[in-house]
Parts: structure tokens; C-alpha cells; sequence
């Protein structure tokens, strides 16, 4: 049996697979947001739920928010910042009295996906989450590809591309509109990173941007006037409702988010070429995506045609912690 945990800054969820893929078991607890001991502890004590309702001890795979940094051992590049610095394998290891395989969570996303999901037989898929935040991980003949630094797939903190095509005599596009440089502060520390264009805060921030003219921060007079504070977010459903309905504001904000998912997507696969892209995360429920992406990805391209799909994950929001579990061979 293999125990797959997800750990979230909000949820770590577990199941417990069988060796035919079938959940055997699941739960899922709250995460104890900004404290890396009781975090272990919670891990700890989910294992155990788990194993007592599958009556069975089982190979243990956690998906985190971050990676394992080669040259020291301990978690680094998590936006739960909490975890960064510990030797949380070795942690998780010691506590559980077994080996333990830690991924960033993107990887077993992926991998998941690439297993028995929607890219299930392809050789290269790349696996994508746009929610919260915005990761990748590559799989490549269903085994993890994590690099010499283990920041293989790390797609959200590259700059979002120009607008400029590079297809053999295409003309290009107008080059990057000022309102996209710098960019957004990302918590990395650096400014324009994908993930600050394309999670979920971001179109939520650049719609709200757009109702008040621009479409990324509200003007600082306007902030000034509400005191610092701002509107309550409108999320991605209500956006896309809006749109569908006729609001010019939402159509011109989800117009803006598909152009840039498919500059920023049409640089994977000059990179890497996958088969199959894989979305997943809140976003990834935006079923338009499927259609216009891909349809507006060929002049980011260096190719005369593109055989790469994009797919919604099979498994939803199970796939990260399925993909955990997988880290495991039968």
C-alpha cells in the first residue's frame, strides 16, 4: 500500500492507495499555518488515521510546497515559508520510523496525471497548477524529472514572455505593454513573475485593476481614498460568469489572462516540447481555456504546427495527493 499526503498551507490531505491505483482510504485536516513542528506532528498523525483504516502499513510519498535543496538537504523556495530551512525528509523519516520521499507538489501533480490520468501513455507531460499560487512539474516517461538544482518545472518564477511572436516570418506581436513591466511583486522577492499573472489572486487583482483603469494594481490615489483597503476580490467563477454574460470588463480581463497563458505556455514547449500540458488548480475549471489557449499559443512557437494538448486533469483536486503516493513503484 502506498500513503500519498499533500501538504497545503491550508489542508494536508492523505489517502491511502492499493496496488491497483484504488483508494483504500482518505482524510483530510487543517494545516497549522506558520509552525513546522506541529506540521510534522499533523503528518505524523494522519499517516496513522490512515493506516488504521486501511488495516495496512504503507510506503509514505508527501507532496510539499517547495523542494529539497540538493546541496543541503533542507526545504527551500515554499511559499509556506515556515518549512524553509528544515530537513524535513530527514524530519518526517525519524518521526515515522521509515524512508520517506518528499516532491514538490507540482512533480506529484504531474506524475499523477501522468500515471492514470489525462495524460495517462503520453512520453512528455508537463503539468501546470494555477490556483493560489502557479508551479510545474515535468514527468517524462513516468518518472519525475527534478533537476540538478530541484527546480525542474519552477515555470511561475521565470518573467511572463513578451508579446513578440517567433514563428519563421511572423511579424510578431506589439511588444509588452508598460502596464506588464516590472510587474506585480511576487513573495520570491523578484517582480513580473508568471505566477504573479496567472494564479488566481492575479486575474482577481487585474480585474479589479481594470474596473478602476488599469489592469493590474488599482491607482494609488484610489487606495488612498478607501483608506488601503479595497473591494472584496471577485474569484475566477464570478469573473468568468460575468464574462459569459456580457460584462466588458470581465471579458477584457479573461482575454488578457488567456493571451499570457498562452505566451507563457508556448515557452514550455519551446523548452521541453511535452505531448500534453496538463492544467490543474482552481483555474483549471475554467473550461474556455481548452479552446482559446491553444488557439492563441502558435505564434509564441518555434514551430509550423503545435501537437501539444492541453488537458483538465482527471483526478481534480486529487491529484496531488494520488501523484504523492505514486512517488512509490509497486
Amino acid at each position: 500500500m502506498r500513503i500519498g499526503i499533500d501538504l497545503g498551507g491550508t489542508k494536508i490531505e492523505g489517502v491511502a492507495l492499493g496496488d491497483d491505483g484504488r483508494a483504500r482510504a482518505g482524510r483530510r485536516v487543517a494545516a497549522p499555518r506558520g509552525d513546522y513542528d506541529r506540521t510534522i506532528r499533523a503528518i505524523v498523525d494522519l499517516v496513522a488515521a490512515l493506516e488504521q483504516s486501511a488495516g495496512e502499513r504503507g510506503r509514505v510519498g508527501v507532496g510539499i510546497p517547495g523542494a529539497i535543496s540538493p546541496a543541503t538537504g533542507l526545504v527551500k523556495n515554499a511559499n509556506s515559508t515556515w518549512l524553509i530551512g528544515h530537513p524535513m525528509a530527514d524530519d518526517l523519516s525519524r518521526a515515522l520510523d521509515r524512508p520517506v520521499r518528499l516532491a514538490n507538489d507540482a512533480n506529484c501533480f504531474a506524475l499523477s496525471e501522468a500515471t492514470d490520468g489525462a495524460a495517462a501513455g503520453a512520453a512528455v507531460v508537463f503539468g501546470v497548477i494555477i490556483g493560489t499560487g502557479t508551479g510545474g512539474g515535468l514527468v517524462v516517461h513516468g518518472r519525475v524529472v527534478v533537476g540538478a538544482n530541484a527546480i525542474a518545472g519552477e515555470w511561475g518564477h521565470n518573467p511572463l514572455p513578451p508579446r513578440r511572436g517567433c514563428r519563421a516570418g511572423d511579424p510578431g506581436l506589439p511588444a509588452p505593454r508598460d502596464d506588464e513591466r516590472p510587474g506585480p511583486q511576487c513573495y520570491c522577492g523578484r517582480s513580473g513573475c508568471i505566477e504573479t499573472f496567472l494564479s488566481g489572486p492575479a486575474l482577481s487583482r487585474d480585474y479589479s485593476g481594470g474596473l478602476r483603469g488599469g489592469s493590474q494594481d488599482p491607482p494609488r490615489q484610489d487606495r488612498e481614498r478607501r483608506g488601503g483597503s479595497l473591494d472584496p476580490p471577485v474569484d475566477a467563477a464570478e469573473i468568468v460568469a460575468r464574462a459569459a454574460a456580457g460584462e466588458p470588463a470581465a471579458a477584457a480581463c479573461l482575454a488578457r489572462y488567456e493571451e499570457r497563458l498562452a505566451r507563457a505556455l508556448g515557452s514550455v514547449i519551446n523548452v521541453i516540447d511535452p505531448d500534453v500540458i496538463v492544467l490543474g488548480g482552481g483555474l483549471s475549471n475554467v473550461d474556455r481555456l481548452y479552446t482559446t489557449v491553444p488557439a492563441l499559443w502558435p505564434p509564441f512557437v518555434f514551430s509550423d504546427r503545435v501537437g501539444t494538448r492541453l488537458v483538465k486533469a482527471a483526478h481534480g483536486d486529487a491529484s496531488g495527493v494520488r501523484g504523492a503516493a505514486w512517488l512509490w513503484e509497486l
